[in-house]
């Protein structure tokens, strides 16, 4: 005989006696507070007496493997020829050298200035042309969109480039990855929103009192958001070439305050704030790379990632229910913008103006957390309706990312001395995997940028 399920027989005076008692409001702070306490407590690891987070050291091997494409014989050679480069410390005598990533930027510029040309020592990045803005959104949880966007990241500043990272997700985990203290609103983008409905609004308050009209109100708030500028907010993280614009859960404030600013003056363009604040003090052209990390919704702060982004990464688990939720929010975006677009151009069509149309240099789907044994042939369905959106390469899941995740590291802070060394193999591999597609598609973009501007007329297309 065969034992009963674990729903059958349970004895409802044994369930009542198990019972905690109800819970009122003050209940609830308890729980945040213990949650907090927690947080803390995880996050906390890894950091110094200071309080400090620090990147780990790089081992020569993994140097000459992942970081600079030289023969490690050669790299060595390099730097006994060379004192004054970093030479890296040994943890034990006559042990592996280890570097600082601040020290292999500086050997990364070495080998491009003095190694081969054929070599691709630095990034590509063509002269003259702003940053490229990387939005990665969906509006279904889970998907994996905060860690991909994160590792994109550090994989970027492993390759080179500098990298501004911006957290639109209230929740702030992307901030906590980067070890961010954020202590209220005014430390996230809402300043920079408000600066730009503030401009906007003294603008328009000119042309009332011009004609006569009484002005819209402008409270301390916007008064104080015009004295922000992007650098007043953007911090250092504990990369050396990865800065951030961090999040807490004020910065959902911003959902409510939004729509109350457009109410008041119907024509402030809201979904420019954030691309016009980043295209503000040369943001552009001190980065290489900034990647949007937005909420798990389409609300207005996801509008105003969306609207900067030259490129769109759109996470999708292959199961049903997330295909079937990644198609619905490829929907909403666009309901969204189609709807913005002809509320904006009936205006300009009257006035003659050019007409408002998004563009996107290229939108791209990525299967995350793919296990090969279980989700192959839901991943081929998904690609033969996708097609060319759909990225070929998925995204497994190992256990290294589930180890990662539990010291609240990046798989590229994790030393891979405390894993089986294929562990750390595969899970690194792919996330490189996905960096190397996103590169790819970056590099495309790039490429064709610099051939409209005539940077690149002389040269051919590709290599």
């Amino acid at each position: 005989m065969t034992d009963s399920p674990p729903y059958f027989n349970i004895s409802p005076d044994k369930a009542r006696a198990e019972l905690p008692p109800p819970m009122d409001t003050t209940a609830l702070l308890g729980i945040a507070q213990a949650c907090n306490q927690g947080r803390n407590d995880l996050a906390g690891r890894g950091l110094d007496e200071s309080g400090a987070r620090h990147l780990r050291s790089f081992s020569t091997w993994e140097i000459t493997k992942y970081l600079i494409p030289v023969a490690p014989a050669h790299f060595r050679r390099v730097l006994r020829q060379n004192p004054d480069l970093p030479q890296g410390i040994s943890e034990t005598e006559g042990g592996a050298k280890w570097f600082t990533l601040d020290e292999v930027l500086r050997l990364r510029a070495h080998f491009g200035q003095e190694g081969s040309k054929a070599k691709e020592y630095l990034p590509y990045r063509p002269k003259g042309l702003p940053a490229k803005i990387v939005a990665v959104a969906n509006f279904k949880g889970g998907v994996g969109k905060t860690s991909t966007c994160a590792h994109l990241a550090m994989s970027a500043a492993l390759d080179g480039y500098k990298v501004l990272v911006v957290d639109l997700d209230s929740q702030g985990s992307m901030s906590s990855i980067f070890g961010a203290q954020v202590d209220d609103e005014w430390q996230t983008v809402f300043p920079l929103l408000a600066k730009h409905y503030a401009t906007h609004l003294r603008a328009e308050n000119q042309r009332r009192l011009d004609r006569g009209e009484t002005p819209l109100p402008f409270d301390d708030i916007l008064s104080e958001a015009l004295k922000i500028t992007p650098r007043d907010i953007i911090q250092k993280t504990h990369w050396p070439n990865i800065d951030l614009i961090g999040a807490q859960l004020n910065l959902y404030w911003s959902e409510f305050q939004i729509p109350v600013w457009r109410m008041a003056a119907r024509s402030w363009k809201l979904w420019d704030a954030l691309g016009d604040a980043l295209a503000e003090s040369a943001v552009l052209e001190e980065y290489d790379l900034i990647f949007l990390d937005t909420p798990p919704a389409l609300g207005y702060l996801t509008i105003n990632g969306l609207s900067a982004a030259d490129i769109l990464l759109v996470p999708v688990g292959a199961s049903f229910v997330e295909f079937d939720s990644t198609g619905r929010f490829f929907d909403m975006l666009h309901a969204t913008f189609s709807s913005i677009e002809e509320g904006e151009n009936m205006a300009a069509r009257a006035l003659g103006r050019e007409e408002l149309a998004f563009e996107w240099d290229a939108v791209q789907t990525v299967i995350t957390r793919f296990d090969a044994s279980q989700q192959s042939e839901m991943a081929s369905l998904m690609q033969s309706y996708m097609g060319r959106t759909l990225s070929p390469f998925r995204q497994d899941f190992t256990a290294l990312i589930g180890q990662a995740g539990e010291s609240v590291n990046g798989i590229y802070e994790a030393d891979y001395r405390d894993f089986n060394r294929d562990t750390y193999a595969r899970g690194r591999a792919t996330f490189d995997e996905t960096y190397a597609a996103f590169k790819r598609l970056l590099y495309g973009v790039w490429r064709r940028d610099e051939l409209a501007h005539g940077a690149g007329a002389s040269e051919t297309a590709a290599e």
